[in-house]
Formats: structure tokens, C-alpha cells, sequence
């Protein structure tokens, strides 16, 4: 028998399944996939090949990144390099994340010009997982070129561009991968007030491209609009938009809006919450990222976000080339950029933050611990949020029969999570 063959049970676990954590239950996959043991007593008439005794650690999906620039000393938006040196260099960071529990994410890509979407997009197409090459990449999150100079962060603003001729001009900014739509690239962070942004968001949805809100200084109206075309994202919550004003929210205060349109389908939106316009269909407010590193935004705003939306948030790291590395002088999308002692990432030279350190397992504690939120909502929040704002929960962020058998064993008897085990695919990570 073949190892993809065997069925596996796992014993003496903690399983997080259906908002709650079950204790002492049995998880059963075969090929990667998650089964139900009913249909092999009835069908089959097997049972396990191979029992791995969970030893009453907490087993839960695996960790999903949608905003990674990379890591390793490696840049995403790098195509100096040939393209057999990237490719092994993509493979070094998907390698890397796996000890944090990261099995899946979206290498992410800052305003460039033509020719680097060219040659380094076609790079980050999706692939599966495997648990001795990396995590599974889910396409690629491009941020910008249509962003607002006024919040600019890090990027080049020299790249900057509009979209006069609506979806044309990001097929000319993008290339032939954008015709490839989520298999190419799964998320494009723009800014609505940028000169036909906005009528371009229904076209980008229909190739199944997740739209997000970033980069931005947009007023509440126009933040709405984008929403009612078709986005469904915030790109890191208060950082890079217009502080919040109480006259006029701006983007920020999406989170507050009560009279959205209620989706028609729960696809690629929250799940109901307490603070829902309507507590029994899904929530028409988009998601949002935050970026839990106590450095992008206060544990205060943080909290005030998450009780404001909680079903909508969702943790990512928007961590660059100095991930895994010591403090010092690095390089993001061709800028210098300083990493300090509390793993802040700054332009050189500025207080202008350009990106994060941060790993997901740590976002994960730094959140439980700023808004006293449960276990469960807390990995929710790197788990199924994520899958749903891309549209993959049927596969990704679960336990539930048929999803992926993408698994981290968590041991929480200290208090904080600590990742103990990693599965890609059914196969364990060597960590």
C-alpha cells in the first residue's frame, strides 16, 4: 500500500471544528484529505493504518498568511536574480514558514513596473503544499500600483497609476497574468479614489480576484462604494489610510456600516457576529487585515476593531525580506528599509513603517492577548478568515470532511499557543 493510500487517525486530540474545541475526539485523512471515518466502516470496511497520538495537544487547521513580502533575507518583488535563483528562493521563505504553522499564503508583491509582474508572477502561481518542499502558495497579493501617493508607505510612488481605461490598464500594469485570474494572483490591494479604480472592481471580482481597500486616504463614501462593486478586504487596518475623524470615518469606518447591501451568497464574506446589520446572513462589512505586531497599531485599536467587527478580522504578518533575521539594513521592492530592536521595519533614514518581522504564530498570541479573545477566535482569525475572504473555506481553514489535512498540533497548557507539530497534505513537517 501506498503511503497517499493509508488512512490515518489521529487520537487524544483537542480538535477545533465548528467554532468549538472538542475534547478527546479522533481526526481520520487519507490523501491529504480530511474523511469521515463512517463511510470506511460501511464502505470500505477499513480502519486506520496508522494512529498519531495527539498526546491532548490541540489540533486545528493550519495557519493562512495573505500578506507576506517575504523573508530569509528574500524579496517577493526581487527580479534582479534569474529566474532559477528566485524560484529558489520562493521555495526557501515556503520552506520557512512551515515551523510557525504557516501552511498556505499569498507571497505579496509592492507597486512595481510591467516588467517585474512579468517576470516574477508567473513565479507565484498557485501550488500545493508538501511538507519536505513549503507551504502552499495561494497565488500572489499584489499591492498597488493603484495607490494613492498620499499613502504611499513604502512604495515607489514613481510607478504609481490610475486606471482612466478601467481593466485594461491593470491588464497593461500586470501583464498576461492577471487574464489567469486567482490562479496567477489572488489579491490586489488598490485605493477606490484613484481615477477608475472603482469601476474596474466588478470586472477583477469576475476572475475571481479578491479586491482590497489599502494605500488609500478615501472618504467613508468612497470606501462604501468599493464595498457595494465587489471588495471585500481592508489591506492592514489603520495603517497606510486617513486616521479615523468622526465627521467623516473614512476607511476605517467601514467597519462601522449598517446599511451595505446583505450578500446574496456567504462566499468570500464574514460570518454573522453579534454586532452584524443582520445576525442570521452573512456580514456585508469586508474583512479586515491587522498586522498584530504591537508596532503597526496599538493593542487598543486592535481591541476597538475587533469588537467593532470581530467576525472580519484577520491576522497577517506583511513581514519583508528581514523576517528570521537580526535587526539591521535590508531591502523592500528596491528601498532601503531598517529593522529596529522591537522588530519595527522602517524606511532608512524615517519614521515611515514598511513592514513587519512578525511570524503568524506570534500575530496569533499578540492578539489573544491584546482583546481577551477566546482560543477558538483567535485561530479563526488565521484560519477560516482567511480562507473565506479568498473563497477556498471549502478546502482551507477547517477540520470539516473533505478540507485539506493541513494541521498544527498546539500545545496551550502555558498559557499561550505554542506550535508543536505541522502537517501539509497529511505529511509531517520535519521541524
Amino acid at each position: 500500500m501506498s503511503s497517499n493510500d493509508k488512512i490515518y487517525k489521529i487520537i487524544n486530540a483537542r480538535l477545533l471544528l465548528e467554532h468549538e474545541i472538542v475534547e478527546n475526539s479522533y481526526l481520520w485523512y487519507q490523501n491529504g484529505k480530511i474523511i469521515h471515518p463512517q463511510n470506511l466502516f460501511f464502505s470500505a470496511r477499513r480502519d486506520a493504518d496508522e494512529i498519531i497520538d495527539a498526546k491532548g495537544l490541540l489540533v486545528v487547521p493550519g495557519f493562512i498568511d495573505t500578506q507576506i513580502n517575504g523573508a530569509y533575507g528574500i524579496d517577493f518583488a526581487d527580479s534582479e536574480e534569474p529566474v532559477e535563483v528566485l524560484k529558489q528562493n520562493i521555495n526557501k521563505v515556503a520552506k520557512g514558514l512551515l515551523q510557525y504553522g504557516c501552511t498556505a499564503f499569498c507571497p505579496t508583491v509592492v507597486s512595481s513596473p510591467p516588467h517585474v509582474y512579468e517576470k516574477v508572477l508567473p513565479l507565484l502561481n498557485r501550488r500545493k503544499g508538501n511538507a519536505k518542499t513549503g507551504a502552499e502558495i495561494l497565488g500572489a497579493h499584489i499591492e498597488g500600483p493603484f495607490i494613492s501617493v498620499l499613502k504611499k508607505g513604502a512604495h515607489k510612488q514613481s510607478v504609481f497609476r490610475d486606471a482612466k481605461n478601467g481593466i485594461k490598464d491593470f491588464d497593461d500594469a500586470y501583464g498576461s497574468e492577471l487574464k489567469k485570474g486567482n490562479e496567477a494572483i489572488s489579491i490586489i490591494t488598490m485605493a477606490p479614489e484613484i481615477e477608475g479604480v472603482c469601476d474596474a472592481i466588478p470586472d477583477l471580482v469576475a476572475r475571481g480576484i479578491t479586491v482590497s481597500i489599502g494605500h488609500s486616504a478615501c472618504r467613508i463614501a468612497e470606501a462604501e462604494k468599493a464595498v457595494m462593486k465587489g471588495a471585500n478586504s481592508i489591506t492592514h487596518l489603520f495603517n497606510a489610510m486617513q486616521a479615523f475623524h468622526h465627521r467623516d470615518p473614512g476607511l476605517i469606518g467601514v467597519l462601522g456600516a449598517a446599511d451595505l447591501p446583505i450578500p446574496d451568497t456567504p462566499q468570500r464574506h464574514p460570518e454573522s457576529s453579534k454586532t452584524s446589520p443582520a445576525r442570521n446572513k452573512p456580514d456585508p462589512r469586508p474583512f479586515y487585515g491587522i498586522i498584530a505586531d504591537g508596532v503597526h497599531v496599538h493593542p487598543n485599536s486592535v481591541r476597538i476593531a475587533y469588537y467593532s467587527h470581530p467576525s472580519g478580522i484577520v491576522l497577517v504578518t506583511d513581514t519583508l525580506s528581514a523576517m528570521g533575521l537580526p535587526k539591521g539594513n535590508y531591502v523592500l521592492g528596491g528601498s532601503e528599509v531598517e529593522v529596529d530592536d522591537k522588530g519595527g521595519a522602517y524606511i532608512k533614514g524615517t519614521k515611515t513603517l514598511a513592514g513587519s518581522t512578525i511570524t503568524i504564530d506570534e500575530c496569533i498570541r499578540n492578539f489573544q492577548k491584546f482583546t481577551n479573545c477566546s482560543t477558538v477566535e483567535a485561530i479563526e482569525a488565521a484560519t477560516l478568515h482567511p480562507a473565506r475572504l479568498l473563497g477556498i473555506d471549502d478546502r482551507k481553514g477547517t477540520l470539516n470532511v473533505g478540507g485539506d489535512a493541513d494541521l498544527v498540533f498546539l500545545d496551550d497548557s502555558q498559557g499561550e499557543l505554542q506550535v508543536k507539530r505541522v502537517f501539509v497534505a497529511g505529511e509531517e513537517v520535519e521541524l
